[in-house]
């Protein structure tokens, strides 16, 4: 059991690292333009433009939280200085956002085959971040069954 806390504790940030720097979705539209933002492309645009409100949600939700989220299992993993209060009450929070933004991506994938706006395929960064908050879920079950919560 240890083997897989370790895997997931190293392959989260990995999965995240590479999530959040590779395309998402790849929208084709009128069969010569096509565009595949990033996650961090997608932030850069929204700051850049009007929506500077909607670009730090955006940033809190998909960036700022998970990485608090993978150094609090991380610290509950090692046991070392992690308040059980903490683990009762931020973590669970933070998990129920973990999956936000694949589900919003992925409804706007849907919205945008059936509306007939564009073509959407999902990219790799999509996979990635998806991977990186299932290893993170692994971790925090794995990481809490080891300490005897």
């Amino acid at each position: 059991m240890r083997w897989m806390l370790v895997t997931a504790l190293v392959l989260a940030p990995l999965f995240f690292g590479l999530g959040i720097v590779l395309p998402l979705v790849r929208f084709e539209t009128l069969y010569f333009f096509d565009r595949s933002p990033s996650l961090l492309g997608v932030v850069a645009a929204l700051w850049s433009g009007d929506d500077a409100v909607l670009a730090v949600v955006v940033a809190l939700v998909s960036l700022v939280f998970p990485v608090i989220k993978m150094v609090a299992i991380t610290a509950e993993a090692l046991g070392e200085g992690f308040d059980s209060t903490f683990a009762r009450t931020l973590l669970p929070q933070l998990s129920r956002w973990s999956l936000m933004d694949v589900v919003l991506v992925a409804l706007v994938i849907v919205a945008a085959k059936t509306g007939g706006i564009a073509e959407a395929f999902s990219q790799p960064g999509l996979w990635f971040y998806a991977g990186s908050a299932l290893m993170a879920v692994l971790a925090h079950g794995l990481a809490g069954r080891r300490a005897g919560t």
